[in-house]
């Protein structure tokens, strides 16, 4: 994780705030809940998606990764407004959706970021039919 968001950049330091104090986050930061809660959904897509645990369909490309974490990214932000006491201002939603989206695109786009986390879960190769024949094929002695 400290290879994408090291636990010094803005979405490692909300993350670790929100998730540490979730009871009292929001009412002791009132102004800085989207950028909070921005910075901690993108911070929990790409620990998610790291984790692999309920990653059903393998990103192929850029645009299949990013559309996954930006999924990630939303159920993270229903999360935190959830459980947070204070209520958003008009086009907070919005707000937030854009700084959390903005995050995941740095991230995807320093480095070779994007190869790395497309090859962490790529499908295996196929074999070709005809070795995989050759072996499903089991000789039967009879006597």
């Amino acid at each position: 994780m400290d290879r994408f968001l090291a636990p010094h950049t803005p979405e490692a330091l909300a993350h670790s705030l929100i998730t540490q104090n979730w009871h009292h986050w929001s009412v002791e930061y009132p102004s800085l809940a989207e950028t909070l809660i921005a910075g901690c959904a993108s911070y929990g897509a790409l620990d998610r998606y790291l984790s692999g645990a309920d990653l059903v369909l393998l990103p192929r490309t850029r645009s299949e990764l990013e559309s996954i974490l930006r999924r990630y990214c939303y159920d993270a932000i229903h999360n935190a407004i959830s459980i947070s006491r204070v209520p958003l201002e008009s086009g907070g939603y919005s707000r937030i959706c854009h700084l959390a989206e903005k995050s995941i695109r740095d991230v995807l786009d320093t480095k070779d970021n994007v190869k790395i986390l497309l090859a962490l879960h790529r499908a295996p190769k196929m074999e070709s039919t005809h070795d995989a024949e050759d072996r499903s094929v089991a000789s039967i002695a009879t006597k």
